[in-house]
């Protein structure tokens, strides 16, 4: 009796903390003043994320409904470098810690100028993100998520050219989409435990080359037939099917290869779970 009358003050007492939870607003943004490049870091511990274009009148805006008992806003703008760091860390030094479905309520918009090239760092905590870059100018993408599920799009061709997209994952579930729009030289996937989607799919300017390693799960790989593919395959435990691809020693290519001058190049390392390959027009 005594244990359960203990139990119920714990579990009245943890009811009474979460709905004593607030969430605060908060926002923040800057004029564009005829800036041409700005670099960003957007810094997101928990909840819901979406990141998309904005108005020209704005170099970028974030707006917040969050924790305040646990978490803190960042915002820093440093005009001499023509640098932002925006998002949400947590208070103190505790780290991030998912105690109830009130701090799954967090939400964050971020959204950055398209009249600008953007350097764009993102590192995501426990998250749900939606990423639009269609739209956007970005010369470099930079993306670190943990425990999180990801979308990350090019729903339009990129407006300048991207040097490189160095994705980093941990026990998540990301989808690349429109990979052909980001007019990308070169593109870096790395993922620990997930399931991961790559969809090279949009409008070839130039060619691309591809680095993917995974160590645990299922990669899908969504190939444009206008492009000559060529892919080389390391694998441990992995299974992987080269559905539409010829092999020529080491690599696999598709028939159009050698009559193409766009071409995606792609250098895969998968030690357990399964490779997938769709391909589209």
């Amino acid at each position: 009796m005594l244990r359960g009358a203990a139990l119920a003050a714990v579990l009245l007492a943890w009811g009474s903390t979460a709905q004593a939870q607030t969430m605060r607003p908060f926002g923040t943004f800057r004029q564009w003043h005829g800036e041409t490049r700005l670099t960003a870091r957007l810094e997101y511990a928990a909840g819901l994320l979406r990141v998309a274009p904005g108005s020209g009148s704005q170099l970028y805006r974030m707006d917040l409904s969050y924790d305040d008992s646990r978490y803190v806003p960042i915002s820093d703008f440093d005009q001499q470098s023509g640098s932002v760091v925006l998002g949400l860390k947590p208070e103190g030094q505790g780290g991030v810690r998912v105690v109830s479905r009130e701090q799954l309520r967090q939400t964050a918009t971020v959204a950055f100028s398209p009249r600008v090239d953007l350097s764009l760092a993102l590192a995501l905590g426990a998250t749900e993100t939606d990423v639009e870059l269609g739209g956007l100018s970005v010369s470099n993408l930079a993306v670190k998520t943990g425990a999180s599920r990801a979308v990350i799009r090019f729903s339009q061709p990129n407006g300048t050219r991207c040097g490189l997209a160095a994705i980093s994952a941990g026990a998540a579930e990301v989808s690349l989409l429109g990979l052909g729009n980001s007019r990308c030289d070169e593109i870096e996937f790395e993922g620990g435990v997930g399931k991961v989607f790559l969809d090279f799919s949009g409008t070839w300017s130039s060619s691309s080359r591809v680095e993917v390693k995974m160590a645990v799960g299922e990669l899908t790989l969504r190939l444009p037939r206008t492009v000559g593919v060529r892919m080389r395959m390391d694998k441990f435990l992995a299974s992987f099917e080269p559905v539409g691809l010829v092999r020529r020693g080491e690599w696999f290519e598709s028939r159009n290869y050698g009559s193409t001058d766009r071409h995606l190049n792609l250098d895969l390392t998968a030690a357990m779970g399964g490779v997938n390959v769709e391909w589209v027009k």
